[in-house]
This record gives structure tokens, C-alpha cells and sequence, in this order.
């Protein structure tokens, strides 16, 4: 069932109403639902992940490289993620982000998380534009 954005007086406008432990994620920046069933639905998969940020920096998991792979089978996504440590102390909020981010989409019944810790990240990882946001927030790669 895809998630509801929260609209009511009083709440967190934009959390989903079944999240109210965070913002993180970027979520007032997310764009929302498609409007039309998109022709590539990988594609689409890909972009919406891109709009996740991570919660401490204000850069998507796509351009940090914490994203591995995105398998779609029917309307079920599969998304491989690892952290930058297993002791990454926004994990929950992470696979909270990533989960709530995809199920705004009418196409997308379920998503699930598969966390990757073989290979391990690096910063090697990090694309260019990640890059140059980091730069741009003083931080070196």
C-alpha cells in the first residue's frame, strides 16, 4: 500500500503519517508521486532514490555511492544499500527514508531493503557531483 503523505493540521506536513520520528532525507524536497506510469520504470526507481539525501549531509545516497543496485520485479523493488559503517548511527533512518521515498509511487507495491557489505564503500564510490557538492560543504574526498 503506498504511503500516504501527512496533510493534516498539526502534523509533520510531508512525513508520511505512519513517520513521525524524523525529517531527515531531504523529505521536504522530494517531488512526489509520478503523475503517469513512467516508460522506464528503472529509471524512474533511480531518480526517486536520487532525491533521498543523506541525513547528515545534504547530498542523495545515489551521489555518496550507498546505493548498489535497484532490481524491479512487478511492482516490488529491491534495493541494495550499504552504509558507511556498520556502526552508522542513521541506518533506521535511512532504510526509513528509502522505503517511504519509493512507496509514494502508485507503481510501487513494496520495496525491499537489502543491505551490501560486500564490497565494502569507499569514498571511491562517491560520484562526481557528489564530489563536487561535498567540495562545495568543505569536504574532501
Amino acid at each position: 500500500m503506498p504511503t500516504v503523505l501527512t496533510t493534516a493540521r498539526g502534523l509533520d506536513i510531508g512525513l508520511p503519517g505512519r513517520i513521525s520520528t524524523h525529517k531527515s532525507g531531504g523529505r521536504d524536497l522530494w517531488t512526489g508521486p509520478l503523475k503517469e506510469m513512467p516508460t522506464d520504470r528503472t529509471e524512474a526507481t533511480w531518480a526517486a532514490l536520487d532525491e533521498v539525501l543523506d541525513p547528515e549531509l545534504p547530498i542523495s545516497l545515489v551521489e555518496l555511492g550507498l546505493i548498489y543496485d535497484v532490481e524491479l520485479i512487478d511492482e516490488i523493488v529491491r534495493v541494495q544499500v550499504t552504509f558507511t559503517s556498520t556502526a552508522c548511527p542513521c541506518i533506521e533512518f535511512i532504510r526509513e527514508d528509502l522505503i517511504d521515498r519509493l512507496e509514494i509511487e502508485p507503481w510501487i507495491k513494496k520495496v525491499e531493503i537489502v543491505e551490501v557489505w560486500d564490497p565494502p564503500w569507499t569514498t571511491e564510490r562517491v560520484t562526481s557531483a557528489g564530489r563536487a557538492k561535498l567540495g562545495q560543504l568543505g569536504v574532501g574526498v
